[in-house]
């Protein structure tokens, strides 16, 4: 079974960029602010740039509880998407979809998502290339068990980590390599003499 991404979420909605020449939103900020730049098929356990709760209180730039699933909305990073882990605020290019517990799994969502790429892509829009949040919520992906959610997301998060965790993934490698070698270094050097 599908189903769209607006039916599984709980509360989607996009950020803010208060304005830049507001020094009070910006100086000595505390509150971290995701920027799309900063969404890339990962999981955000920190922001690169940070507001001040007086930009939180004056402008449309609210705080998203962790988990959510963001989808960039905005030119050349439409359509990448990543998973907060931190609360933090976004800027008005983020698409920040909570997800439905009882319905779907986060990171299966995000999975099923960063799959679905080119088909955001696809959806792009206008001179920059934007998506807009209907569409982003109208994209259906596959619905099976939570039981089943969570045994794919332990398939592709020990695949992720053996691909792009270097701690994990380089002693495997090596391990295989040594294997590999060990194998052809015996049979290499394995001079029994042929049966005639």
């Amino acid at each position: 079974m599908n189903i769209t991404l607006k039916k599984i979420s709980k509360h989607s909605s996009s950020g803010s960029t208060p304005k830049k020449g507001n020094s009070a939103y910006y100086e000595g900020g505390t509150i971290p602010w995701l920027r799309t730049q900063d969404v890339r098929f990962n999981e955000i356990y920190e922001a690169t740039a940070f507001i001040t709760e007086l930009a939180v209180k004056e402008t449309s730039a609210k705080w998203i509880p962790e988990n959510c699933v963001i989808v960039a909305i905005s030119g050349a990073s439409a359509g990448r998407c990543a998973i907060n882990k931190i609360p933090l605020t976004t800027n008005q290019h983020c698409l920040n979809i909570e997800i439905d517990p009882n319905m779907a799994l986060y990171k299966y969502v995000f999975y099923c998502v960063c799959s679905q790429y080119e088909e955001l892509v696809s959806r792009k829009e206008g001179a920059r290339g934007d998506l807009n949040s209907s569409r982003i919520l109208s994209l259906e992906i596959p619905l099976p068990s939570l039981a089943e959610q969570k045994r794919i997301i332990g398939i592709l998060d020990r695949f992720d980590a053996l691909c792009n965790d270097i701690s994990t993934g380089l002693p495997a490698e090596i391990e295989a390599r040594q294997k590999q070698y060990e194998y052809y270094r015996d049979r290499l050097l394995n001079f029994e003499p042929i049966a005639k």
